[in-house]
């Protein structure tokens, strides 16, 4: 079980990461989402122990993993920026975390490098972005961790091999009830991957909840209304992406209160008609993370 509890990290005076909680539990995948710098990779890489948080604590199965080798030895780190032995084959680099994890399985290894059809003794230096991900995922299985920590993982494989991956990890999980973690700039795949989702805003999460949730508690709305809509009838309400005309009210609602909130209201407004409509996690993030795309018009206008 993974365990963030009230969670900062800071380097000098710029908070990268702030009051963040979460938990992950066992055979469950978390996926992190957020704009690039958002901090994902700063909080991957406190949880595995190689940052110590300024604030709050970190659990691994209840123990703090900054410092804690015991603790590293059941914890395998997937960075977004691979690093190999110099001159490392993929062969090499797994007698070397075969000697680094008591828990590290020879025969998987030996499948997993047959399934992948990778080079064995070609340097890792020398692989595509794709292939050095591929070889990265096979080390950290073969390594059989109860936590997975995975930072882009699947940036640059193959959609076949995407999928090799996403399968392998499922049944990794139900195997061994590991926890998992991963980021990706992919929402598609996080959402078809992860049981939880948090999306990281404002150097917080401002989402945190189990993907099947997703479309259950946001909401894009189509109103109509008995007399022409306008922004003071609407402004105390937790809207996003509000838009009139007329008599026609369009926004969007996000999470369980502000549905539970707006609904209510709603019924005591001169309402005609009301179409919800279930939101992906992809138009959850744009929404949460606002639409950049009015910046682009006329940008190629001469002023």
């Amino acid at each position: 079980m993974i365990e963030i509890k009230s969670v900062t990290k800071k380097f000098d005076d710029f908070t990268a990461i702030d009051n963040m909680s979460f938990s992950v539990g066992n055979s469950s995948i978390y996926g992190l989402i957020g704009y690039n710098g958002a901090g994902k990779t700063t909080l991957l890489k406190t949880a595995a122990g190689i940052y110590k948080a300024d604030g709050g604590e970190i659990l691994l199965n209840g123990s703090d993993p900054y410092d804690n080798d015991k603790v590293r030895k059941t914890m395998f780190f997937v960075p977004d920026d691979l690093y190999f032995l110099p001159g490392a084959t993929v062969r090499s680099m797994g007698a070397f975390y075969k000697k680094m994890y008591q828990s590290f399985d020879a025969a998987l290894f030996e499948k997993l490098l047959n399934l992948f059809s990778l080079p064995e003794n070609k340097k890792l230096k020398s692989f595509s972005k794709g292939m050095k991900r591929q070889a990265e995922i096979v080390f950290a299985l073969a390594s059989r961790p109860e936590i997975l920590l995975l930072d882009e993982v699947f940036d640059g494989v193959d959609p076949q091999k995407r999928d090799i991956c996403k399968n392998l990890l499922l049944e990794y999980i139900m195997d061994t009830e590991c926890s998992v973690i991963i980021s990706s700039h992919s929402l598609s795949e996080l959402s078809n991957l992860c049981d939880h989702i948090g999306l990281i805003n404002g150097k917080r999460l401002s989402i945190d909840c189990a993907i099947d949730d997703i479309p259950l508690f946001n909401k894009k709305f189509k109103v109509v209304f008995s007399e022409n809509a306008n922004y003071e009838l609407l402004s105390s309400l937790p809207l996003k992406e509000l838009k009139t005309e007329g008599n026609f009210a369009f926004f969007s609602v996000l999470g369980t209160e502000n549905l539970k909130k707006v609904n209510q209201a709603l019924q005591k407004l001169p309402v005609q008609s009301t179409e919800p409509t279930p939101m992906t996690l992809e138009e959850v993030f744009l929404c949460e993370m606002g639409n950049e795309n009015q910046k682009i018009e006329n940008i190629f206008t001469k002023s």
